[in-house]
């Protein structure tokens, strides 16, 4: 025992730090993969705008 504290409540802390990171790692992951459908997403969005541009204009002239 270091200074009258048990060894294993050091063990839960050490446990709920590591938690916590692997909290976060998580959350920060689930935002980037988020992120990258966001993009794919606004990108379908874009080339289907773009093609009714395009198709507008064809029928312009």
């Amino acid at each position: 025992m270091i200074v009258g504290v048990p060894w294993w409540v050091f063990l839960m802390i050490l446990f709920i730090f590591f938690s916590g990171y692997m909290a976060f790692r998580a959350i920060r992951a689930e935002k980037k993969l988020e992120q990258q459908f966001i993009e794919s997403e606004g990108k379908v969005y874009m080339d289907r705008l773009e093609e009714a541009r395009k198709k507008q204009k064809d029928r312009q002239l």
